[in-house]
């Protein structure tokens, strides 16, 4: 049920060796850290607009523009044809693939992005793996830590399952949709094709070709 074929199309990510040797689609997130140790080259292939803040422990490929105020951290692997906009601040351990974008005063950290991806406006994205052409509307926020700073679990069903991971995001499939001002909370796992409403709170998983949506009713009432 949590296999990474069960949401992502592995040739849309040059990392797929993250997923080997997983059960559970999350276990990646603690990896990623090693994985940059081991694996990253720090260049920059990349069209800097300006001055951005490029930290030392970062690679960036060609056809990527970073424009003024942009701030990468790192360590960070950043593919080719990526977009970094004024703004965005790429913290540490984060791996994104090509053609992806991401916008002002949007925050990413710990996470795996895979191509074409789109994070442009006002986003959190923590302890995450965003699939193949995943898009965040306007103020979507991934919210990564419960506020009792406990174990995050996942939901499936009935049954709890445990993460072993205090911070843990949401995965999102390729193509998923998430609409303004949607909140995903911790463990929230969202499959391919999938939209989330604007202005939802969701938990817990969303079965591939699924919509996600608070029904709410609007009042109108007259002016005095």
């Amino acid at each position: 049920m949590f296999e990474a074929t069960n949401y992502f199309d592995l040739h849309h990510t040059e990392h797929q060796v993250l997923f080997e040797q997983t059960t559970y689609l999350w276990e990646i997130l603690p990896k990623i850290k090693e994985y940059l140790q081991c694996r990253l080259k720090p260049t920059n292939l990349g069209t800097p607009i300006g001055k951005p803040f490029i930290g030392e422990n970062v690679f960036i490929g060609k056809g990527t523009t970073i424009e003024e105020g942009a701030m990468i951290k790192g360590p960070a692997w950043i593919g080719e044809g990526c977009e970094l906009r004024k703004g965005c601040y790429i913290r540490e351990n984060v791996v994104i693939g090509n053609g992806v974008v991401i916008g002002n005063s949007s925050e990413i950290k710990n996470a795996l992005i895979f191509d074409e991806a789109q994070i442009p406006h006002f986003n959190y994205v923590g302890d995450s793996i965003l699939g193949f052409k995943a898009h965040l509307g306007a103020g979507a926020i991934l919210s990564n830590v419960r506020l009792d700073r406990t174990e995050v679990m996942v939901m499936a069903g009935s049954k709890k399952i445990a993460t072993g991971l205090k911070k843990f995001g949401a995965i999102l499939g390729d193509r998923v949709e998430i609409g303004c001002n949607a909140v995903l909370s911790p463990g929230s796992i969202i499959g391919r094709d999938c939209i989330i409403y604007p202005n939802t709170s969701w938990r817990g998983i969303l079965p591939e070709n699924s919509i996600g949506k608070t029904m709410e009713q609007l009042h109108i009432t007259p002016r005095r």
